[in-house]
């Protein structure tokens, strides 16, 4: 079968491939072969896609009425769902990861994201000052949200289609127009939904996508270009600090989440299976690529070794394969380069003193995987804090697991990091759940659970984990600009 070709697509339609100088090959991460050829975006076509963004902005949808717009981002929901097995199959196509996870978080949070941001703005108030004033009179302050403008929005690999409307649908619902810049890796389901958007109403122009490359291509082309009036980003900090830096010289708002090296900490009054459970999901979810997985666990020294012996028993239960096959609930990493990234990790843990307590290498799968980016699910004991690899963000299913004695020490093994993104305390002690918890210097902090979330509470990290808040209200306040009337009365 010939390889698919996955299109930019600008003011409401998909660019002709006679239109474009020139293609990459998408590699499928399960099996290694070329899975689709993606039209890669010259400066030309990105300036096409935020002229297109603008005129939406300052035309038809920028007159569209808040409630007409949520009205029309509830059926995006309900067209994704009229399409969910299309999205499944895009989103594995790319990501290689087990259906279940494509259907169960991946694309039914992208249903979710454009309903929740819809009854936010369709609920959202403005903010309101009556002042008494000196002769007696008064004055009325009332604060009026507009749309940002033309905001670009750049979206990671790992989750794809998640992230991608956690953003999107924030930035439409408050009347912006949006320019996607999706990872290389993970191209399909941006232009998906833009097909999704067009079916539904939404103006052209409203939402484009250009595929390709971050330095000398369509990243770069797209922070850098005098017409967008935001940027939106998750992914790596080294790449965060070089969009701030494209940024900075027309100060424009920035919302960054980051890299991060999370912590658990897991106290000797924790429940064991329930705690076992979590940890393996925040370890080993998508394969650890996410960016809330949790790759520094501190165990208490009672039970440090029922925590290592039960959390190595349920690596070696996963099981990995075809994504559609039953039974399996680990995929590959998403390319053969990045697993080249942390099998160094893997070996440089070695040479620090780790003991491997299981994986630690390439797993020998069927021969129609075994040119795909497989690794094996790996845990550490041995390593300190002062070690690279309990230090930098490696991004695979792998943890270290530290013993601690004391509460303070806790705290402070789980802090000593320069990132800043989440956490997660395993307690029976509430009032000590609560305690450690807030004492976390993270965004996001759990007791007894991991990866759950209410969409309108805030989202993001400190430190080099990232800058601001989205979620609920808190993605309006990104996403629109505020202006105070004042009327004396």
């Amino acid at each position: 079968m010939a390889p698919r070709t996955v299109r930019n697509f600008i003011g409401g339609q998909a660019i002709e491939d006679g239109a474009v100088a020139s293609f990459f090959d998408k590699i499928d991460p399960v099996s290694g072969s070329v899975s689709a050829r993606v039209q890669e975006a010259d400066r030309r076509l990105v300036d096409d896609a935020v002229r297109a963004a603008r005129r939406a902005v300052e035309g038809a949808w920028g007159a569209t009425p808040a409630g007409q717009r949520c009205t029309l981002l509830r059926r995006v929901a309900d067209r994704i769902e009229e399409r969910f097995e299309d999205f499944v199959a895009a989103e594995i196509a790319d990501t290689g990861k087990p259906v279940t996870q494509a259907r169960e978080l991946d694309v039914a949070r992208a249903v979710l994201n454009f309903r929740s941001f819809a009854d936010t703005i369709a609920s959202a108030g403005q903010t309101s000052f009556l002042t008494d004033l000196a002769n007696g009179r008064q004055a009325l302050n009332y604060a009026m949200r507009k749309p940002l403008g033309v905001v670009a929005v750049i979206v990671p690999w790992n989750l794809p289609l998640l992230l991608l409307t956690w953003k999107v649908a924030p930035a439409l619902a408050c009347g912006n127009a949006v320019v996607v810049k999706p990872s290389e890796e993970t191209p399909s389901t941006a232009t998906l939904l833009g097909e999704v958007l067009t079916e539904v109403g939404i103006p052209d122009g409203a939402y484009n996508v250009v595929h390709g490359f971050g330095a000398g291509s369509a990243g770069e082309f797209l922070v850098g270009h005098p017409g967008i009036d935001g940027v939106t980003f998750t992914g790596s900090t080294a790449t965060g600090s070089a969009i701030m830096a494209a940024s900075a010289p027309r100060v424009r708002p920035i919302s960054f989440e980051l890299g991060g090296k999370n912590a658990a900490i897991v106290f000797d009054d924790a429940d064991i299976e329930s705690t076992l459970d979590g940890l393996t999901r925040s370890v080993f979810a998508n394969t650890g690529q996410v960016c809330l997985c949790t790759e520094r666990i501190y165990v208490q020294r009672g039970v440090f070794e029922e925590i290592v012996e039960g959390l190595a028993a349920r690596a070696r239960a996963l099981t990995l394969g075809n994504p559609y096959a039953e039974g399996t609930t680990t995929g590959p990493l998403i390319s053969t380069a990045h697993r080249q990234k942390v099998l160094a990790y893997y070996a440089l843990a070695e040479e620090s003193g780790a003991k491997t307590i299981v994986g630690g290498g390439v797993p020998t799968l069927a021969d129609d995987l075994n040119g795909g980016a497989w690794i094996e699910p790996t845990l550490w004991t041995g390593l300190t804090n002062a070690d690279r690899p309990m230090r930098e963000e490696i991004f695979g299913p792998v943890a270290g697991l530290v013993p601690f004695d004391t509460e303070e020490e806790a705290i402070g093994l789980a802090n000593d990091t320069d990132y800043g993104l989440a956490a997660s305390v395993w307690t029976t002690n509430l009032s000590r759940g609560h305690r450690v918890a807030q004492r976390m210097n993270v965004g996001m902090a759990w007791v007894n659970t991991w990866y759950l979330r209410d969409l309108r509470s805030p989202f993001g990290g400190v430190g080099l984990s990232g800058i601001g808040r989205e979620g609920g209200t808190n993605s309006l306040d990104f996403y629109t600009e505020q202006t105070n009337v004042c009327v004396q009365l």
